[in-house]
């Protein structure tokens, strides 16, 4: 079985990214910038902002963080979001999630300027996206990052049928449609499964590319895929295991063990599709870049 492994690739896209933010450097004196707002205190939301903030300045990003209280008003965040909005040092505004229960998300991603918007939620990069205007969008990180994967593992798609499990608006629907573009590494048939579809196992053993993002550990198991099939697993949850350090261990919404006896290829958890979220970020955050010095 080929492992996808998002780990190397991702650092391979570090250094190709650090390569063009010095190249650029040099032809303009300008570099990338990208700036995260977190509002509240969310122990997990600062790991990853943190990591963010780090991988930016790795690759010679302008990198800022904005921290603001969780008692913050909404219309004091639209008002800092405006603010970068205007500023040309800005290439791409992130706001973390989840918000404080008062803050309406909706209402701040409608505030974000959609050439700044580099996680692909606003709903005019969404719009494009769906339409197959990909060269005039931002996609959505993690979606993003499975079609670099199956890009560069060269992993045959065209006319082959991909089973999306999940449909949230940050992977299952934006997946769903980018498998379904006229590109070389989706043009696929798609079918969408979802907590309401009845005998989920029924499609999934038809797929050839089968992804799974439900969010419940282990869900799929070898007996719900078909021999053969490339396995792309979003999820990361957290479930007990006393013979680690820790108590607990990070695992897939896939049974890594028993799919992979039947899978050609699968991406592992951790290190598979968790390690391209930030880089399709900062990938995104460069062609922002190129877009507003006209490169």
């Amino acid at each position: 079985m080929l492992i996808i492994d998002g780990k190397k690739v991702s650092l391979d896209m570090k250094e190709e990214l650090k390569a063009s933010v010095e190249s650029y450097r040099s032809i303009t004196g300008k570099v990338p910038g990208l700036t995260v707002i977190i509002v509240g205190s969310d122990p997990a939301s600062e790991v990853y902002v943190r990591n963010k903030a780090k991988t930016c300045k790795e690759v010679g990003m302008n990198s800022s963080v904005i921290e603001l209280q969780e008692d913050t008003p909404e219309a004091h965040l639209l008002e800092v979001i405006d603010s970068l909005n205007r500023d040309p040092g800005v290439h791409g505004i992130l706001v973390q999630q989840p918000l404080p229960n008062h803050i309406d998300e909706f209402a701040v991603t409608l505030a974000i300027d959609p050439a700044k918007d580099v996680d692909g939620f606003h709903p005019e990069n969404l719009g494009r996206l769906v339409m197959g205007h990909l060269d005039k969008c931002f996609v959505s990180c993690t979606p993003y990052g499975i079609l670099e994967l199956i890009g560069r593992y060269g992993i045959e798609t065209s006319g082959k049928h991909c089973v999306v499990i999940g449909r949230s608006n940050i992977v299952g629907k934006p997946m769903a449609n980018l498998m379904m573009q006229k590109l070389k590494e989706s043009n696929c048939t798609v079918t969408v499964c979802h907590s309401a579809t009845k005998d989920i196992a029924s499609y999934t053993r038809q797929a050839d590319i089968l992804i799974a993002a439900i969010g419940r550990a282990k869900f799929v198991t070898a007996d719900m895929v078909k021999q053969g099939a490339v396995v792309i697993d979003v999820g990361i949850n957290r479930i007990e295991d006393p013979t680690t350090k820790s108590g607990t261990r990070l695992v897939g919404d896939v049974d890594y063990e028993g799919v992979s006896a039947k899978a050609a290829a699968m991406t592992p958890v951790p290190g598979g599709v968790g390690p391209m979220t930030i880089a399709m970020l900062l990938k995104n955050t460069l062609h922002s870049f190129e877009r507003a010095n006209g490169l």
